[in-house]
């Protein structure tokens, strides 16, 4: 148990997808060659610390209240490649003197990204995890697996955490669908067992859908009594969703809620800071500022996608 002394009432939770966070070397068995030096992207060891720094100053940004100075106290991430950049990421980068510790996947995926989850050891102690592994049609790349993660928060309540990135939407084939089709189920197995066992469960999910709240496989999940908490965030400058795509704003990254949790949310919204943003030259107004526009690299760029910061109400 967290000493008493200590209990605060807000816990923080910040997801983003990192946009390809690699590190500059060859994993075996893994298609991650354009991440390398000698590679399409020329990914150099100054460009991933730079990328490192760059996402941590957006971690940095995403404090429970805008313009505040507290750090999240859960980062969720997508597109992780492995622990050498979450350890890079939290004792090397501008995160280093934040304290935060980290789970993640270790998935089939064939360019090998992940998903993870940071955590302040002051705000959340893990007591178990797990990863949920679906196997792909024959024929269809395997995807990355869904991190659970089951923790105590410091204001005592027990959390059932879900980060997953759900098969991309790439193509419209038959094996494709259905392999999404068997992701979603298996997150909604796992939060009907958990709601069956206690259906005041505390229960979280979140990540990278590739689909809007109105889409499939978060329709699916609130008909297994999850609710979009961030469905209709929207930024203070100019965002209006966490990615664009040729013009157009696309919500696909989502926090979803059980009864019990909905009922302690105390706020919801889109980080899009200035830093985070960049014009867009094509279709006007402004996108979130990625690594690489095309093959072009662009040094100060962080993601494709924009942070989503959500604040829960613990305690009694």
């Amino acid at each position: 148990m967290f000493p008493s002394l200590l209990l605060i009432s807000l816990l923080t939770l910040v997801q983003l997808n990192c946009e390809n966070l690699f590190d500059p070397w060859h994993d075996e068995g893994k298609e991650d060659t354009e991440y390398t030096p000698q590679g399409f992207r020329q990914w150099t060891y100054g460009r991933y610390w730079r990328k490192l720094n760059n996402l941590a100053q957006a971690i940095a940004s995403c404090s429970p209240e805008e313009g505040g100075n507290r750090l999240p106290d859960l980062v969720a991430l997508c597109e992780v490649e492995n622990d050498s950049c979450l350890l890079y990421l939290t004792r090397r980068s501008l995160l280093r003197g934040a304290g935060y510790e980290f789970l993640m996947t270790h998935s089939p995926d064939v360019r090998g990204i992940d998903v993870a989850l940071l955590y302040q050891p002051h705000a959340f102690r893990p007591i178990c995890y797990d990863h949920l592994r679906v196997e792909p049609p024959k024929g269809e790349r395997p995807t990355r697996d869904i991190l659970y993660v089951k923790g105590q928060t410091l204001q005592g309540d027990t959390l059932h955490l879900f980060v997953c990135h759900l098969p991309s939407q790439y193509d419209e084939s038959r094996r494709r669908r259905l392999y999404r089709q068997q992701v979603t189920d298996a997150l909604a197995a796992a939060t009907d067992s958990l709601l069956r066992l206690n259906g005041e469960a505390h229960v979280l999910l979140t990540g990278d859908f590739n689909e809007p709240c109105q889409g499939h496989a978060p329709a699916t999940l609130r008909r297994h009594g999850l609710h979009c908490a961030t469905d209709t965030c929207r930024g203070r400058h100019g965002a209006k969703a966490t990615y664009r795509y040729q013009g157009r704003w696309e919500s696909i990254d989502h926090v979803m809620l059980s009864d019990a949790l909905k009922e302690r949310l105390h706020s919801a919204r889109l980080n899009d800071a200035p830093f985070l943003l960049q014009k867009d030259e094509q279709y006007a107004g402004v996108k979130p500022k990625r690594t690489f526009q095309g093959s072009h690299y662009q040094p100060e760029g962080t993601s494709d996608h924009l942070p989503l910061v959500v604040t829960l109400r613990l305690g009694h």
